[in-house]
């Protein structure tokens, strides 16, 4: 994952940060709180080829990032009016590592440049879908297959869906199973429950790069062992 300037993640989600502060001006981290699922993907020989991520913001980061996007005044957004939007978005978060590490049999993994994008709004949230391909497919073996999806600066809170579709498997070898683990505290879109510890100024977190890991602790994983 590259060292990422927080002011570049600040800046591209500068509206969500205001209405956050406005909110609740004691608060210094997180700013925007998404709920995650993950598909990871098999393919030839039970090598493992990718993550399709599906990401849920909430609803004000949701409202400010869709201002201006129905074109046709309907009243709703369609993922044609929201294309431009998600080919944006998705390349913007090369620059984070797409906030996700994926280890098979203990060797990172890098990813290639992620393919399908695509957004939908249910309600009052959006959902970004995309797929992280590997560069190059890798065996699994015996060996564990483990993916953490999480912000070191913790700017963005990650938070695992509930339910069996959190993480799927796609094309795995049969037997293989996937393990869930959340964090301690898990950050939840209310942000009530991921709070910086007190006396933990904005600055602190403004000063903080992917280097610094702070988001660590929060980080989601899940462990896919097969037999």
């Amino acid at each position: 994952m590259p060292i990422a300037s927080p002011h570049r993640l600040l800046n591209l989600l500068a509206p969500t940060l205001a209405v956050a502060l406005l909110a609740s001006p004691a608060r210094a981290h997180p700013h925007v709180w998404v709920t995650t699922k993950a598909e990871i993907a098999y393919g030839e020989g039970g090598r493992v080829t990718g993550i399709r991520h599906a990401w849920t913001f909430d609803a004000s980061y949701s409202a400010f990032v869709t201002q201006g996007l129905d074109k046709n005044g309907d009243g709703r957004l369609t993922p044609d009016e929201l294309a431009g939007l998600a080919a944006e978005n998705t390349g913007n978060l090369a620059e984070f590592g797409y906030f996700t590490k994926l280890k098979v049999a203990g060797k990172e993994q890098a990813f290639a440049d992620p393919a399908e994008p695509r957004m939908t709004m249910d309600g009052d949230k959006l959902t970004l879908s995309f797929l992280l391909p590997l560069k190059a497919p890798v065996a699994q073996g015996r060996g564990v297959t483990a993916v953490e999806v999480y912000d070191p600066t913790f700017f963005v809170s990650f938070a695992l869906a509930e339910g069996a579709d959190a993480a799927r498997l796609t094309g795995a070898p049969s037997g293989c199973a996937a393990t869930l683990t959340r964090p301690k505290g898990d950050p939840g879109a209310d942000g009530k429950t991921a709070d910086a510890k007190p006396g933990m100024s904005e600055a602190f977190f403004e000063a903080l790069t992917s280097a610094s890991n702070y988001g660590l602790q929060f980080a989601n994983r899940i462990l896919v062992a097969c037999p």
